[in-house]
């Protein structure tokens, strides 16, 4: 044993957790994974008393404000959860996170009191409901999680049983269309001609979403489309290797199967155009999409070999596709499109591809699975670069992109903000230049027709009205910006209802499948499956699926993890938790 004037000390250890840290640790991910999956519907008060109470218990205690003002703050909020506060406690509940959030000595009191301040400003009205009212709707109108919380609001549910049954025509889902082709799947039965003609602008997935349920609800659609195809973003923004094209096709082609669906490609709408389309029909839905890219401010930034990623990517959807064999390609920017053009570069031959990104690989707003692949399949990520100029030799051609190193600072709107390193320039040789720093939305033609912008999209009301112009719709990622393709469906099928109520008429389209019964089975807790993919060494050389799907095992097992909430919990005497209609 060690020895020291005055006596001995205790041996050190290699291992500094304690047993006991190590099976809290394990309880604190259990913790993670409860928050991750919270239902809707939860009441927000009891949520930052939640807050509250963990907050509390992670004080060191060194601090007054933290230790003593955390547990009382708990306790305040908490009979404010339970309607039994009054107006001197609300008082002394935002005076006391006010003095924590000024005095405390971390981050631990400072984000907990900062917090409760902000629940009192964001919930006034659930403040309201138990301070006045006495009352909370927790648990009284739970939804369906997964479908509420889906954009399109699918019957998640529903479709997970009938893959689970095996009965993929019935489901159209990712798995149940590797078994089943979904234009060989009939459609349901259009309703009888209402006689109203509707015009669709943009022929992406939330117009022809649109499209497929106003046809289906009995009115006539006419399509315009801009591009030489239908399939906006999923054929002009994500590479073939991650949606197959006859994937796409054959979803266009059911779609059109409805019926009473022209379309007209090749069209492009200015003001005029967008006049005469409004006096010929009945009502008409904008959803052009964000097909214009951003660009950079940058010396030489319109030099050759300077392109925009969603040119090239416009051209991948029409079936030109580049030839960078040999070549070194530089990617500006951290999102899906960046890693998009990154893998694409890669396959399309190029020796060296490098993504600049002024903020860090964490910071990507790329999934976190795409920068994964990219980096897997030779891609490499030059973070902390800020793009500073390009390089040009003496044809006007682009040489290399010179960054700024940045170093990452204060957090702003929710993250880190990066700043200008006190470091040497970084020159990054390139023949060709990606900028993948966003899109843009074509409003102008829109906007001299009448239809109101603002701060480049459009603007609409919640049922996706254009303000003053009775019978014009408009959504997807015109209107919300760029988003999800799930996000745009959803928007799709809120304009058919809402020009279907326009009309005047409040059609319900029929389900003629009939859902599998839950089995009262117990469901042993299982990892989730993974979505296997050809391996990268292969699969970087060609324009192919990536994915490779789930086997009939693995499908059966995963759908059996589905718990049927909308059958079960909350509400089962009457048959499960509403479901979104």
């Amino acid at each position: 044993m060690p020895y020291r004037e005055g006596g001995c000390v205790s041996a050190l250890s290699i291992e500094p957790k304690t047993a006991a840290d190590v099976k809290v640790e394990s309880y604190l991910k259990r913790f993670e994974r409860r928050v991750e999956a919270a239902p809707p519907g939860q009441c927000p008060l009891t949520t930052v008393s939640s807050y509250l109470e963990t907050g509390a218990n992670q004080t060191c205690g060194k601090c007054v404000p933290c230790r003593d003002g955390l547990p009382k703050l708990s306790e305040l909020m908490r009979e404010l959860a339970n309607c039994q506060a009054n107006n001197e406690t609300l008082e002394t509940l935002r005076a006391l996170a006010q003095m924590i959030r000024d005095a405390s000595d971390c981050a631990v009191g400072y984000e907990a009191a900062q917090a409760t301040l902000d629940a009192l400003d964001i919930f006034p009205e659930e403040v309201e409901a138990h301070l006045v009212g006495h009352s909370c709707t927790q648990g009284m109108g739970q939804s369906v999680p997964c479908e509420t919380l889906c954009p399109a609001h699918v019957n998640v549910p529903g479709y997970i049983a009938l893959v689970g049954e095996g009965r993929y025509a019935d489901a159209i889902k990712k798995m149940a269309v590797d078994q089943v082709a979904a234009d060989s799947v009939s459609t349901p039965g259009r309703l009888p001609d209402s006689g109203k003609r509707i015009a669709v602008v943009g022929g992406g997935p939330s117009g022809l979403t649109c499209a497929y349920y106003a046809a289906l609800m009995g009115h006539s659609v006419t399509v315009f489309e801009a591009n030489h195809s239908l399939g906006g973003m999923m054929r002009y923004g994500i590479p073939a290797y991650r949606f197959p094209r006859e994937r796409l096709d054959e979803d266009i082609r059911a779609i059109l199967s409805v019926g009473n669906i022209e379309v007209k490609c090749d069209v492009r709408i200015d003001a005029v155009a967008m006049a005469k389309i409004n006096d010929e029909f009945d009502a008409v839905y904008v959803a052009i999409g964000a097909q214009l890219g951003k660009t950079l401010k940058l010396e030489n930034g319109d030099a050759e070999g300077v392109v925009s990623a969603v040119d090239l990517l416009q051209k991948i959807g029409d079936g030109d596709y580049p030839d960078f064999s040999g070549k070194k390609v530089v990617v500006v920017g951290g999102g899906n499109v960046a890693m998009d053009c990154a893998r694409t570069s890669v396959r399309a031959g190029a020796s060296e591809v490098t993504v600049a990104y002024r903020r860090r690989q964490s910071d990507m707003t790329a999934l976190v699975e795409e920068v994964e692949a990219a980096v897997a399949e030779g891609v490499e990520m030059a973070v902390l670069e800020a793009p500073a100029r390009v390089e040009v030799d003496e044809s006007g051609h682009c040489t290399a992109l010179i960054t700024q190193p940045q170093m990452i600072g204060a957090v702003k709107r929710g993250r880190p903000a990066p700043v200008a390193a006190n470091k040497p320039e970084r020159r990054i040789e390139a023949d060709v230049i990606l900028i993948a720093v966003g899109q843009d939305i074509d409003v102008d033609p829109f906007a001299d027709f009448g239809m109101q912008a603002q701060r480049g999209s459009f603007v609409a009301n919640g049922q996706l009205e254009s303000p003053n112009l009775p019978g014009i719709y408009v959504g997807g990622d015109c209107q919300s910006g760029p988003a999800t393709v799930i996000k745009a469906i959803g928007a799709g099928k809120v304009a058919a209802r809402n020009i279907d109520e326009y009309f005047g008429y409040h059609h319900t389209l029929p389900c003629d499948v009939a859902l599998p019964e839950p089995k009262q089975n117990d469901r042993t807790p299982k990892g989730r499956v993974e979505i296997a993919e050809r391996p990268a060494r292969e699969r970087k050389n060609d324009f192919l699926g990536v994915e490779y799907g789930m086997s009939l095992e693995e499908a059966e097992q995963e759908c059996g993890r589905c718990l049927r909430c909308d059958c079960f919990g909350a509400g089962c005497q009457v048959d499960g938790r509403f479901q979104y209609v």
